[in-house]
Formats: structure tokens, C-alpha cells, sequence
């Protein structure tokens, strides 16, 4: 008798036996889909793929969700790519898919894959080639039909929330067979407009109506972008090539004309660093004009008019002051030549002698020196120190 084995060991027998199955790795299965949900928290999709007689369930984890070109309906016919597995559990097999394809065109993902690839390899979705988005950006430019609701999308929002924001619309196809070479000629003027951003989208369509967004020419135009392009292609679940060349992918229309509106926090904190930067200009300019006149002033120090009037002034009070005793000392020689000459003319005044008691005889004003002088009967006037007398010759005596 065979030994007897839990539930759980059968089970894990049966994982096991399954899994060494090369034949049951990369498989494809065709059938109807079924039952497809995406749980709201894991982000996993389960689902159910069936045919005329028969059905298998699966499950595609978010990671590959996440890359999925398009949403997924019941009832549509696909390719389910995967590994075949069994979730012991339950004592189930199911599909773990990696990759879910419209059935009717399937020859078409396949090349968008080998363009991908292609273009992975070139470097075109790169991470460390995309840029930045500003945080401010003055000047918004929109890649769309002028006749989409994206448009109308995009512009509600900026109104709405940045109305401060210049738009400038270029218009390109977003449908049909000659819209990639409108789409790559109107984001080449994008990116030449001064613009701070450019925003590349549509509203959502079929894999068909979204697949000028998935060719070569459209996405090297994204990647060729000097100026931070932002892709919002479709609906959310929708994935394109614009999409993984662009710097910033966005669900929506709205989404991305909410990336080139800054919330308040970032507008007041740009406020905030205006202002820091106005008051650091202020200050260094203060600064630099005190530098410029504090050199000013030394050159004006050593200039100064003010220290040359007080040295002028200085000398000058030095030369008055040895002026005058210059010419006090020639005052005071000349007095006392003055007083020495004074004193020898009052030696010689004849007048001096009437100090003494003696007199001056004087005809007709002139001093009687000799008795040639005068004659008998002449008047005279003799003169003495406090007056004068007059008097007659009555005779003249030899002495």
C-alpha cells in the first residue's frame, strides 16, 4: 500500500512536478478574457481566460499591470504570456502572466516591443537623462489638437490653479498615419519657444488611435527635448513609447497641467526665497556702497582741503608770529636809536639851556650870535624858559 500524504504534500508534489516543466515556462494562451480586477491595494490583476470548454484562472502582478499598453475589459479576446503555476493553498493552477496582448493585434505589440527594446538600448528611456521639472515655470507649452478635450483639460486646470502661467498652444495631429510627423515638428517648436515646460497629450483612444505615440519618430522627438517635456498620452492604465521617453509621465491631461502648477506651500517657499534673495541683494549692496564710500572717504581724507587750510593756517600763524616779533625787534631797535638820537638832539636844542637859567636873545626872530648882529636902538626879545621879554640896544659892550 502507497504511503498516505497530506493535502499539502500532494499539493507541493504537484507544484513541484509542475515546475520542473520546461513545456510550462513562456507559455502562450490564447483565449477570452474574463473576471478581470485590480485589487485596489496590491495593484495585482486576477483574472479568468477561457474558451469553448474550458477556463484557467490568472494573475498578473502590479509590476506588470504597470506596463500594460492598454485597460483590459472582459470579453476581449487575448495572448497571456506566463509561466504556469500552482498556488498550493488552494490546490489551483493558474497563469502568472507577465504579458497580456489584444489577440487581434498581436503582431503589432510584438514590434512595439522590438521597438522598445530598440530604443531602451539607444538609451532614449534612460533615467539619468531626464530632467527636472521647475518648480515655477513662467511659460507653459501644449502639444495637442486644438480640437481635443485635452486641451480644454489642460487650460481649466491652469486657469484654475496658475493662472499666472503663460500658455502657447502648438498644434499637431494626434491621430492617423501622418500625426507623428506633426507631433515631432510641433515639439521641435515647443522646445525652441522659450518655453520652461512642454506638456505632450491627448485624450484616450484604442491601441490603434494611440499609436502615433508609439513610434520611433515621436519618441526621439520627446527624448531630442532640450526643454522638460511632460507626457500625459490616453487614460491612466494607457503606456506609451512618448510616455517612457519623457521626463515626467502623467495619468491624465489634468494631471499634468497639475505638474506645472505649483501648490501653495512651493509658491510661498518661492516667496520666501525672493525674498531671502531681495534682502541678501539689499544687504550686499549696503555693503558694497559702505566699501565705496568708506574708500571714498580715504581718498577724500588724503585730499581734504581742510588739512591743507589747517597747515596753510599753522604756517601762517608761525609767520605772523616771527613778523611781529621781527618787527617788534626792529620797533624796539629802532626806538632806542631813536630815543639815542632824541637824547642828542636835546643835548643840541638851544632851547635846553633855558632849563639851566639861560636866555636867547632874538632880532627880528633870528638869534643874536655877535655883536655884529644888532646895533644900538635895535628891539630884541629875550627869550627865557617860561617866557619872553622884550628890551631895547641901549649899548653894545666887548666882554
Amino acid at each position: 500500500m502507497s504511503s498516505i500524504l497530506s493535502v499539502s504534500q500532494l499539493n507541493k508534489y504537484i507544484s513541484l512536478k509542475l515546475g520542473s516543466d520546461v513545456k510550462l515556462k513562456g507559455l502562450t494562451v490564447r483565449g477570452e478574457l474574463s473576471e478581470f480586477k485590480i485589487h485596489y491595494k496590491s495593484g495585482h490583476a486576477y483574472f479568468v481566460l477561457k474558451d469553448s470548454t474550458s477556463k484557467i484562472k490568472g494573475v498578473m502582478f502590479s509590476r506588470s499591470v504597470q506596463k500594460l499598453g492598454f485597460m483590459p475589459q472582459s470579453g476581449m479576446s487575448l495572448i497571456c504570456s506566463g509561466n504556469l503555476e500552482v498556488y498550493e493553498p488552494q490546490g489551483v493552477y493558474q497563469m502568472i502572466a507577465t504579458e497580456l496582448i489584444p489577440a487581434g493585434i498581436g503582431a503589432k505589440f510584438m514590434q512595439l516591443n522590438a521597438l522598445k527594446q530598440k530604443l531602451s538600448e539607444m538609451g532614449v528611456f534612460a533615467e539619468e537623462r531626464k530632467k527636472k521639472l521647475p518648480e515655477l515655470p513662467k511659460k507653459i507649452a501644449v502639444v495637442t489638437s486644438l480640437n481635443g478635450a485635452a486641451l480644454q483639460d489642460v487650460l481649466n486646470i491652469m486657469r484654475r490653479r496658475y493662472p499666472a502661467g503663460e500658455i502657447e498652444i502648438f498644434p499637431a495631429q494626434v491621430q492617423g498615419d501622418t500625426a507623428p510627423a506633426t507631433i515631432a515638428a510641433a515639439l521641435d517648436k515647443a522646445d525652441r519657444s522659450g518655453a520652461d515646460v512642454v506638456i505632450l497629450t491627448r485624450g484616450g483612444g484604442s491601441f490603434e488611435d494611440l499609436m502615433p505615440f508609439n513610434t520611433e519618430e515621436v519618441a526621439l522627438a520627446v527624448s531630442a527635448c532640450r526643454t522638460p517635456v511632460i507626457s500625459a498620452v490616453g487614460h491612466e492604465t494607457d503606456t506609451t513609447l512618448a510616455d517612457h521617453a519623457a521626463d515626467m509621465r502623467a495619468p491624465t491631461p489634468s494631471a499634468a497641467a497639475e505638474l506645472c502648477a505649483p501648490t501653495t506651500e512651493i509658491m510661498l517657499g518661492a516667496l520666501d526665497s525672493l525674498k531671502q534673495r531681495l534682502d541678501n541683494s539689499f544687504l550686499q549692496l549696503i555693503s558694497d556702497k559702505e566699501d565705496a564710500v568708506g574708500s571714498l572717504s580715504g581718498v577724500i581724507t588724503r585730499y581734504d582741503p581742510r588739512a591743507e587750510i589747517s597747515r596753510k593756517k599753522d604756517m601762517l600763524d608761525s609767520l605772523c608770529k616771527d613778523m611781529s616779533r621781527s618787527m617788534l625787534a626792529v620797533i624796539s631797535r629802532k626806538q632806542n636809536k631813536l630815543e639815542n638820537i632824541s637824547g642828542s638832539l636835546k643835548a643840541l636844542d638851544p632851547l635846553s639851556v633855558l632849563d639851566r637859567g639861560y636866555t636867547i636873545t632874538l632880532k627880528n626872530g633870528q638869534p643874536v650870535t655877535g655883536a655884529d648882529d644888532i646895533d644900538i636902538g635895535d628891539d630884541i626879545v629875550i627869550r627865557f624858559k617860561d617866557f619872553s621879554a622884550e628890551a631895547k640896544i641901549t649899548a653894545i659892550t666887548d666882554v
